[in-house]
């Protein structure tokens, strides 16, 4: 089965094309772009025969991208998160609130980490840290801006502070680099409690996974040991994709028999 996995963000789109499992071929491309992949991207991909989904970037970028799947004639199937799905049991207060993308990244994570507690940390526009125990329940997370949702609410609520980006230093001596060293501190901390938290609730260390477009920003702050993971959400839409497929496969042949 050829089956394209699409990630819609909330600044980029990121896709990855399946065959028997694996990764073929991939790509992201901002937003903005969505209108160009049928000429640049999918320009020369077969058409697939399943197309699998997670959207957080609303109806409106949603029709875009189903606009340019329709040269092959296959309805996408946007996921939302369920009470219970591929061995995680979602501890949400109401389940189907929790993003999609979240959801498809613990659904990967407890595929890479099938017998301990994972901590699943996601860097893009908002930055999430999500625990999984050891038996393969999210417990809850957080959601903190980015990088750059923080250096907008400061230039946007506090005059004066319109500057060029800055550098990490452990001790900033000018603003640009207060301000950068001020989101890696706040973000590398939420991580570290986190992870804390996790390892005292289930008596052991968490692996952790590190993922997003601007996890490398984060990464050489981070003071514990982590693995990176290029493409955790698009990982995640495969298991479920080839999750619901078993399940269907019996229905169809039942079906097929009466």
């Amino acid at each position: 089965m050829r089956l394209l996995a699409l990630d819609v963000g909330n600044t980029r789109l990121k896709w990855a094309l399946f065959v028997g499992g694996i990764i073929r071929d991939h790509g992201a491309l901002i937003l903005e772009e969505i209108s160009t992949l049928n000429e640049t991207h999918w320009k020369s991909l077969s058409a697939p025969d399943r197309v699998i989904g997670s959207n957080v970037a609303g109806e409106a970028v949603r029709h875009r991208v189903e606009d340019q799947l329709a040269r092959w004639g296959v309805d996408p199937e946007w996921i939302v998160a369920h009470p219970a799905e591929c061995g995680v049991v979602n501890g949400y207060d109401r389940p189907a609130l929790l993003g999609p993308d979240r959801w498809a990244a613990l659904i990967a994570a407890r595929y890479r980490v099938p017998d301990g507690p994972c901590l699943v940390i996601t860097v893009g526009t908002a930055v999430t840290i999500d625990a999984l125990d050891d038996r393969g329940t999210f417990v809850g997370g957080l959601i903190v801006p980015g990088f750059g949702l923080m250096l907008d609410a400061l230039e946007a609520g506090t005059a004066g502070l319109r500057v060029p980006s800055g550098d990490f230093q452990t001790f900033p001596t000018n603003t640009s680099n207060a301000l950068m060293s001020g989101g890696v501190h706040a973000l590398a901390g939420a991580a570290e409690r986190m992870a804390r938290l996790l390892a005292e609730r289930n008596g052991r260390t968490p692996r952790v996974l590190l993922a997003g477009g601007a996890a490398p920003k984060l990464a050489p702050h981070l003071r514990f040991a982590y693995t990176m993971v290029d493409n955790l959400v698009l990982e995640g839409l495969a298991r479920i994709a080839e999750a619901r497929a078993q399940v269907a496969l019996p229905l169809r042949a039942v079906a097929g028999g009466d």
